[in-house]
């Protein structure tokens, strides 16, 4: 399998989220401005929506209607788009702090939203425990909450399987938990495992935790779960962790394998995606060494058999639902405003997926 770039598109500003349309037609970003825009995937002409979020607008998702998009912000907010008229119809305040990222079930009626602030909870700088529910479920047509999970904060990511009948997330020090849906009796996970390789723990300039699980996925046999983000390291302020994935038996909490030794370079690795035919999956982010951001992986051994460079920051990856492309989306560095205006710094690129 090889990707071969088709477009590459410059945007107003640097995407943190990214919803794509089953056939590709139609992608959605939200962004740092607290922005979202409708785009044209192969043209590149976008459109801002009317409304904004008050901070970053950190995730979004498309229902399968494809009339609503449906964003999260760091403002805890969570705003309902319509598509036609771009204008936002709905708001419901998810969290009292940010929205990390979001995750829509496969039918389109549940959103899960993840939160949570680390504060030091003691003298070893272990994260406080939650102020808050880190984990919670709403009704996509009414905005309703309809569950809510307790988590070890900040939970990074989510997922959600692909029969819509369990829920994951995972946090900074690589708990990683999964529930049934709608609701595990009394809150309690069906499953939960912690991983050490995915946190980091600093002295260097200070004294904290860093890293965690910045992308989950569960298998298009929903038999496993993909996790994504960045190796321990020395210095957690330098970033250049190793770049890892880890797959589990999430019913076991049982590893079945991870990225090779000798396969990946260094920096923070924030999104992965399975292709629909469940051979391969994806995993990029950012690069601090080496020579790939993003590479596709065989599923069935886990070794690395493409790899490209964007010479970008990637947030989100997503195939198409015919297999047949991927749209990268994130950001080209963050330039200085010449003369007070922003220079176009954000990005989504779509490549072609060659069997």
């Amino acid at each position: 399998m090889k990707l071969t770039v088709a477009h590459d598109h410059q945007l107003p500003t640097g995407v943190l989220g990214l919803a794509l349309s089953a056939d590709g037609a139609h992608a959605y970003v939200s962004c740092v401005d607290g922005s979202v825009h409708a785009i044209d995937p192969v043209s590149g002409k976008s459109e801002a929506f009317a409304e904004k979020h008050t901070s970053y607008a950190s995730g979004c998702v498309l229902l399968p209607d494809g009339r609503t998009v449906i964003s999260g912000g760091y403002d805890g907010w969570l705003m309902w788009h319509d598509t036609a008229t771009r204008r936002c119809f709905r708001r419901v305040q998810a969290h009292r702090f940010w929205n990390w990222q979001l995750a829509l079930s496969p039918d389109g009626r549940r959103l899960a939203a993840v939160t949570g602030q680390y504060l030091p909870g003691g003298w070893k700088y272990e994260p406080a425990p939650e102020t808050e529910p880190s984990v919670k479920v709403f009704d996509t047509l009414t905005g309703d909450l309809v569950a809510a999970f307790t988590h070890g904060p900040p939970v990074l990511s989510c997922a959600f399987t692909h029969d819509g009948n369990h829920l994951a997330a995972a946090n900074l020090m690589g708990d990683i938990k999964v529930w049934n849906l709608p609701g595990s009796a009394g809150g309690q996970p069906v499953s939960q495992w912690n991983t050490p390789d995915f946190s980091s723990w600093g002295t260097t300039k200070s004294h904290h935790y860093c890293g965690g699980i910045y992308g989950l996925a569960f298998s298009p046999d929903n038999e496993t779960l993909l996790a994504c983000g960045m190796g321990p390291m020395g210095d957690p302020m330098a970033g250049n962790g190793k770049m890892t994935w880890q797959r589990w038996d999430w019913k076991k909490g049982e590893r079945r394998d991870q990225i090779k030794d000798g396969q990946h370079g260094t920096g923070l690795m924030e999104t992965v995606a399975w292709h629909p035919d469940g051979t391969h999956f994806l995993m990029a982010g950012r690069q601090a060494q080496g020579t790939w951001n993003a590479a596709l992986f065989s599923a069935a051994d886990g070794s690395l058999v493409h790899s490209i460079d964007t010479k970008k920051r990637i947030t989100h990856a997503r195939f198409t639902a015919d297999g047949k492309s991927l749209i990268l989306t994130g950001a080209n560095g963050q330039p200085a405003p010449k003369a007070g205006v922003w220079g176009p710094w954000g990005r989504l690129q779509v490549y072609t997926v060659e069997v």
